[in-house]
């Protein structure tokens, strides 16, 4: 008995098949034959496209919101880690405060 590997499709492809099927310029079983997927399939993708493409402008514009509590934690540290730098350096290179 063959073991047959399923297909495994990248996302740009699956946008590329749902897209042509909601152009309707084909029917799904020419767009099926031409990209070598199952009819089926290239109707689920269009299906998800459908559902999911409003989410696509639900996202605000902008930079994203930098997390308050985290950025003077991550300063101080990196103050701190820079200061034992030089400190050590100026202590290996003999120059006195």
């Amino acid at each position: 008995m063959s073991e047959s590997k399923r297909k495994t499709f990248t996302d740009e492809f699956k946008a590329k098949v749902a897209l042509e099927a909601i152009r309707g310029v084909k029917t799904v079983n020419q767009i099926a034959q031409e990209f070598g997927v199952h009819p089926t399939q290239v109707g689920a993708w269009k299906k998800l496209l459908q559902e999911e493409a409003s989410s696509l402008f639900d996202a605000k514009r902008g930079p994203k919101p930098a997390d308050p509590s985290a950025s003077p934690e991550r300063l101080y540290s990196e103050i701190g880690r820079l200061k034992m730098e030089l400190d050590w350096l100026k202590k290996k290179s003999g120059i006195s405060q």
